[in-house]
């Protein structure tokens, strides 16, 4: 099975009071800087076969941090950029809360296109976002475990789909800043390992031993199995 590992970008001054979108040149603060490091330290020893990124400085910054001392370099994959909020862009979110939108985004988010030229239907970030990865993980191989890092919405939007849920559920995803989000991608669905981890060890992300490839390998486990340390 194909490992993809997600990490949102770290923490910008607009993050939290201002919907950044695709605002140009914003990079990480001196918190975002301190998370980007810290979660580079965390997953120090797995290997990755690509580091991919958003286009957008944030995550640049992100991924460059994690890719310190590999071989690879930063990818850059433009349909793992933030959600194009248009008109709604670089506007404080309590503000943009009494919008008669705020409502169907957080109830309705599959009929929402935002407004403005430039806005574009949550529906379609879902779409192109998890395209690149499955296309990304059909060109590195079933064996291959990748990077990606990318934005809040764009990560919960692609777990809502390895999870089989609709769009409008997304909401109930959490995925915080320099979180690492963990699915891996078999031929018949699926599997979401981690959610919006923020701590902890990757022991699990490491090369096992070579074992002879079961025919059921992916197959869920009935009963819930008894975990990667078994």
């Amino acid at each position: 099975m194909t490992t993809v590992v997600l990490v949102r970008h770290g923490l910008t001054h607009l993050t939290g009071p201002v919907l950044a979108g695709w605002t140009p040149g914003l990079h990480l603060d001196e918190r975002g800087q301190k998370q980007a490091q810290a979660v580079a330290e965390r997953l120090a020893p797995v290997r990755f076969d690509a580091i991919v990124s958003s286009p957008l400085d944030r995550c640049l910054d992100t991924a460059g941090a994690i890719a310190v001392g590999r071989e690879q370099q930063v990818e850059v994959e433009d349909r793992l950029g933030e959600c194009r909020y248009g008109d709604w862009t670089g506007r404080p979110l309590k503000e943009l809360a009494k919008d008669p939108l705020w409502k169907v985004v957080q109830a309705h988010p599959s009929a929402v296109v935002f407004p403005g030229p430039e806005g574009e239907p949550l529906r379609e970030t879902q779409n192109r976002a998890v395209a690149a990865v499955r296309e990304h993980n059909a060109r590195l191989g079933p064996d291959a475990t990748w990077l990606a890092c990318s934005h809040g919405d764009v990560i919960k939007a692609i777990v809502a789909d390895a999870l089989g849920l609709h769009l409008d559920q997304f909401q109930r995803i959490m995925v915080d800043p320099c979180s690492v989000t963990i699915i891996r991608y078999g031929e018949l669905r699926p599997f979401v390992v981690r959610v919006n981890d923020t701590g902890g060890g990757v022991a699990d992300l490491l090369p096992h031993p070579k074992k002879r490839r079961s025919k059921k390998a992916d197959d869920a486990v009935v009963g819930g199995g008894a975990g990667a340390d078994a």
